[in-house]
């Protein structure tokens, strides 16, 4: 196995910003140790997310809250993420993602427990909107984590991490299913969890990628992207906006268009996120063997194909196969458009990260309430066919973004 020293120098930084060392270097380990380790924080962050999800049904009858009281408290989530967004990348840069991400892994858990105290609607909502803030933290340190990680490799690893983040996604749903069964309430069950992110930080702090310290200029926080950034970030809305319309809205699909049985309503779902998880795990392969531009090129196609097959032909067999095209479209999108924004020259990786992802968070907010209106005024179907019109959209916007190269 090929040994190799982790040193502060690891993170490529723009050479006109002073550089500091940030503490003395690791010991020797291997890059595969470094790739589990960063794999693992990418698993327990999609596992404390995931665990909030399954319980949401609880909580919502614990509250005694209705569809639209529960509506309005998931924006406080999102929204405390996108608040904090410029911050985070600032964080990450001036202390190093690994320092942030050692506090902020476990303090994401701790929060969620929280969740599970929260006895009305008011503290609920402010629990939530740190939730999303620390979250944010996590995301911007992790993929600066992945991004380090992937230059180490010298080739793309990024969207097996994200791979790692979609099963954690798996096991979430599966261990909120058994603690609802063994009749364990959501404060307990956030406890459990909490335990088992504190121990992977422990375990898996050490092999973090160690980056270098910069000193920032004395700037505005906010700081105006510059093209090629913008065009990644409109690339990632399009794909986030076709998957908030898979989360929140395929079993609303299979259950009034496709009108499936009761059991079978959750296939859409199901099928689209099980190709979405494959398609990260065989992602790096297929950028390597056809290129990411052509990769990316491809998803969107399959975007595209995808929501028209499950529009045109609205049946079970069909919709469900057309699920799992829009499953592998997205599954590398955002990876790829994080690895590319990572390897900003002028731009230090945490602040290129956070400006990408402020606009393309974007898309995961704005795309199911835009589904909810055009179905309103028309049909559900109209709905997904305006998403089919993002994955056309990312095929011509990758075509036209020179950032997005079949030599990377």
């Amino acid at each position: 196995m090929k040994e190799l020293t982790v040193a502060p120098t690891s993170i490529a930084v723009p050479k006109h910003e002073e550089q500091e060392l940030a503490g003395k270097e690791s010991p020797i380990v291997s890059r595969t140790r470094i790739r589990i380790a960063v794999s693992l924080f990418y698993f327990g962050q999609g596992l404390a997310f995931a665990s909030w999800a399954s319980r949401i049904p609880d909580i919502k009858t614990a509250l005694h809250l209705s569809d639209a009281q529960l509506g309005t408290l998931l924006f406080a989530l999102p929204v405390g993420q996108l608040l904090t967004m410029p911050l985070s990348g600032r964080l990450v840069t001036k202390y190093g993602s690994e320092r942030v991400l050692r506090a902020a892994a476990p303090l994401y858990a701790l929060v969620l427990t929280c969740i599970g105290l929260a006895g009305s609607i008011w503290q609920l909502g402010v629990t939530l909107l740190i939730f999303g803030v620390v979250g944010n933290m996590c995301n911007i340190a992790i993929n600066t984590q992945g991004v380090a990680a992937e230059k180490m490799y010298g080739r793309s690893i990024m969207t097996s991490f994200h791979g790692a983040w979609s099963i954690a996604g798996f096991a979430g749903a599966l261990i909120g299913f058994l603690m609802i069964n063994l009749h364990i309430g959501p404060y307990a069950h956030f406890w459990i969890i909490t335990v088992l992110v504190v121990i992977n930080t422990w375990v898996n702090q050490r092999y973090l990628v160690r980056g270098v310290v910069t000193r920032p200029k004395k700037t505005s926080l906010f700081i105006k992207p510059d093209r090629t950034l913008f065009q990644l970030g409109i690339i990632g809305f399009c794909s986030m906006a076709a998957e908030g319309a898979m989360f929140d809205w395929s079993g609303v699909y299979f259950k009034d268009i496709v009108q499936a049985p009761q059991s079978l309503v959750v296939l859409g779902y199901a099928s689209f996120m099980i190709m979405m998880a494959l398609g990260r795990f065989v992602g790096d392969w297929a950028i390597r063997r056809i290129g990411r531009k052509t990769l990316l090129q491809i998803s969107g196609c399959l975007i595209f194909t995808g929501m028209g097959i499950s529009v045109l032909f609205p049946n079970i067999g069909t919709a469900t196969g057309g699920f799992m095209l829009v499953g592998l479209g997205v599954a590398c999108i955002v990876p790829s458009v994080y690895s590319a924004a990572g390897r900003n020259d002028k731009i230090p990786p945490g602040v290129a990260l956070a400006m990408v992802s402020s606009v393309a968070y974007l898309g995961f907010l704005m795309g199911p309430p835009l589904i909810g209106y055009i179905a309103e005024l028309a049909s559900l179907q109209y709905s997904y066919a305006v998403i089919a019109l993002s994955g056309l959209f990312i095929t011509i916007l990758v075509s036209r973004t020179k950032v997005i190269r079949n030599g990377d």
